[in-house]
């Protein structure tokens, strides 16, 4: 969860893979209050929504970060404002890794960065998932 943007990530049904969904750009409103309303709206779809997985900041060696603490309190609002259980998860490298994945196929880092918070969500997801599963 940064500060300007939240990347989002969804997985299919059987809860096997996940796929980046949208950046929300935060302005001007609270991240919790956004971030709430498109929980509501997924979980009001066909298929619901089981949970909301939120990625942790941490340092290489699992010390936590400045952001850690921020996050932390996002977390604590945000299962305050949705029925929906959330849960935590590491999200140390994701970025890199998202970044590696995106560079792939996209050349253009200017089109890489507009993409990279939801791709980086879904790598976290797709941990989440690994880990439940496995």
């Amino acid at each position: 969860m940064g500060r300007r943007r939240v990347g989002l990530a969804i997985s299919d049904t059987s809860c096997t893979l996940a796929r980046p969904l949208a950046t929300l750009t935060i302005e001007g409103e609270s991240a919790v209050e956004k971030v709430a309303r498109e929980v509501e709206r997924l979980a009001a779809e066909a298929d619901g929504l089981d949970a909301v997985v939120v990625g942790m900041p941490s340092r290489l060696d699992g010390s936590p970060t400045d952001q850690t603490l921020e996050v932390t309190r996002f977390i604590d609002r945000l299962r305050r404002r949705i029925s929906i259980p959330v849960h935590k998860e590491d999200e140390r490298l994701t970025s890199r890794e998202a970044e590696s994945r995106l560079a792939i196929h996209e050349r253009d880092w200017r089109k890489r960065k507009a993409q990279l918070d939801a791709a980086a969500a879904a790598v976290i997801l797709q941990d989440y998932l690994d880990r439940r599963a496995g």
